[in-house]
């Protein structure tokens, strides 16, 4: 398994890469077994995150996960809160906690919630889950780091349909002002939220030419590729003078077929008979990832 935690991956090897796709196999396998063990989580939103986490965890943020409140550390934001089940997986195999810990996820008393908390898990920089927050903290993480001096920067990953609120837009506006090259947002934009997104809100689009507007250096992505997402992370971290936006076009459920582009698993029930359906697409998966 690839691991460069704390360190920036310039220009990913193809062993690199290799190595990178093998995690977001596990990632995968990890989130469906936690699916199925604990009976509850959002499955669609995980799934469809994994590549642009390990990418973040694995190539690209300086942290240190035996030392989570590390100064200098990169910040990270998953301001879409309701895909936690991936940032815990990915988390856990980076090492800031036991991956035995999963087997918690969601129950009471648990540092693993159904949305991230900062008070409790390691590693967590907000506690989200109400949409629309994460970029104006990220903008505060960024700007602190330029008046503290520090060679440090910061990573807001946010969801389509939440890029509906007007708190998202307040927050683009004063990044741009501000100019925080420092300041990377990440949309995933699957699609789909409560309904398919661009029926619930038609006029989002065109969505690269708005964050253009109002003052961002924009890059669009395929958000499963990992080569073009850590080219793209390692193409914002060389833009000087505005903040970046990835757009990362993503599938929903992305890996398991009958969830895939389908809006009933923005959550749902993983059950014997799921599990047994998924299951041999994501072992093929991990096993096409280790050859």
């Amino acid at each position: 398994m690839v691991a460069v935690i704390g360190n920036r991956l310039d220009s990913p090897s193809g062993e690199d890469l290799k190595g990178l796709r093998y995690v977001a196999a596990t990632i995968r396998s990890d989130i469906l077994e936690t699916l199925y063990n604990v009976g509850s989580g959002h499955s669609g939103p995980s799934l469809s995150i994994v590549e642009l986490l390990v990418a973040l965890y694995f190539a690209e943020l300086r942290v240190r996960p035996d030392e989570p409140d590390w100064p200098e550390r990169d910040r990270f934001v998953l301001s879409k809160g309701h895909g936690a089940l991936a940032l815990y997986c990915v988390m856990g195999r980076a090492g800031f906690f036991p991956m035995s810990d999963l087997e918690s996820f969601e129950y009471l008393g648990s540092h693993l919630q159904g949305h991230p908390d900062c008070r409790t898990t390691p590693g967590v920089e907000m506690s989200t889950g109400s949409l629309g927050q994460g970029l104006s903290v990220s903008i505060g993480h960024a700007l602190g780091a330029r008046k503290l001096g520090l060679d440090t920067r910061a990573y807001c990953l946010l969801g389509d349909g939440e890029v509906q609120e007007g708190n998202v837009w307040e927050a683009a506006m004063a990044a741009a002002k501000f100019q925080l090259d420092n300041l990377v947002a990440i949309i995933d934009q699957n699609g789909l939220q409560g309904g398919i997104t661009a029926e619930v809100m038609p006029s989002l689009e065109p969505l690269a030419d708005k964050w253009r507007a109002f003052g961002w250096h924009v890059l669009e992505i395929d958000g499963h590729d990992l080569r073009q997402i850590t080219a793209a992370l390692s193409s914002a971290r060389s833009h000087k003078g505005q903040p970046t936006v990835m757009i990362a076009h993503t599938v929903k459920g992305k890996g398991i077929s009958f969830m895939e582009g389908n809006v009933a698993w923005h959550s749902g029930t993983v059950g014997k008979d799921e599990y047994e359906r998924a299951k041999p697409e994501i072992d093929a998966a991990l096993a096409e990832a280790q050859a």
